[in-house]
């Protein structure tokens, strides 16, 4: 595009909509010279790279992170928001979130520690949460992506967590849950390895426990008591897909049916003694 002489303006009259308007032309210039268009683009490239050789010439402040080379190493800023999970006070340190994919494929490995550690520590104490069951982060939840089951407990005589179901394929990480929870019971973690072949994968349960929060478990001094106000969970079990439980837009894995009925339903086996 060619310059523009701003101060050699043309004015004069024309018919508009059968009014007569006053307009003004700003005449256009004399093109630049080849010299000032080249130095005006290495001008303009140089201010656009200006990062870039900014790093090439000062190594040490590159923030670019290499995946997934770095995975051992890798961190992310504090307020990232990645996948939800349970808080669990009795936990000495939190694991990282690992991927879900690679939890998929070590189920087995993962429940056998996790009964193990079940039977470990008073029941299962490591997995004590602080989710009284109250509802309000799903409540906050834009997109339904949250479900709270409760019961009534038989020791307490009131209501208690029985399963937290999250439903990471319709979460928007918006943290709106984890900020109207007033027990601080759920957070966001760094998480964000979800890839799988099947979003009936992406719906499970948080909680590891079933039962009232920590700090009243805890004050029961009766050992055998605390074993009865508490229950295991499972990671897909309850209302989940792969439980045989539908959900809008995901439908569920179909129960397997009992040996009798398998036996039944063979082809050929009509009739057969």
């Amino acid at each position: 595009m060619g310059m523009i002489d701003t101060i050699a303006v043309e004015t004069s009259e024309r018919q508009i909509a059968g009014k007569t308007v006053a307009v003004s032309t700003v005449l256009r210039g004399r093109p630049p010279s080849y010299l000032r268009v080249a130095f005006s683009t290495v001008i303009g490239l140089l201010r656009g790279m200006k990062m870039t050789l900014g790093y090439f010439l000062s190594p040490e402040e590159i923030v670019t992170q290499q995946y997934p080379e770095n995975r051992d190493t890798l961190r992310f800023p504090e307020r990232y928001r990645g996948n939800l999970r349970f808080k669990f006070p009795n936990a000495e340190e939190h694991e990282s979130h690992a991927a879900l994919v690679t939890q998929v494929s070590q189920e087995a490995e993962v429940d056998a520690q996790h009964a193990a550690a079940w039977m470990h520590e008073d029941n299962g104490a490591r997995w004590y949460h602080n989710c009284t069951g109250c509802g309000k982060c799903e409540a906050a939840c834009p997109n339904a992506s949250i479900k709270v089951i409760t019961r009534h407990g038989e020791i307490l005589d009131d209501r208690e967590l029985d399963r937290f179901v999250w439903r990471l394929d319709s979460c928007m990480f918006c943290n709106a849950c984890v900020q109207a929870c007033p027990w601080d019971a759920i957070e966001m973690t760094a998480g964000f390895e979800n890839a799988v072949y099947d979003r009936r994968l992406l719906v499970y349960n948080l909680n590891k426990m079933a039962g009232p929060r920590i700090n009243l478990i805890q004050d029961e001094e009766n050992p055998d008591v605390r074993k009865r106000m508490v229950e295991r969970r499972d990671r897909y079990g309850g209302p989940v897909p792969l439980n045989g439980f539908g959900l809008p837009n995901l439908l569920p894995v179909p129960a397997p049916l009992p040996v009798d009925e398998a036996v039944d339903a063979m082809p050929g086996q009509e009739g057969s003694a």
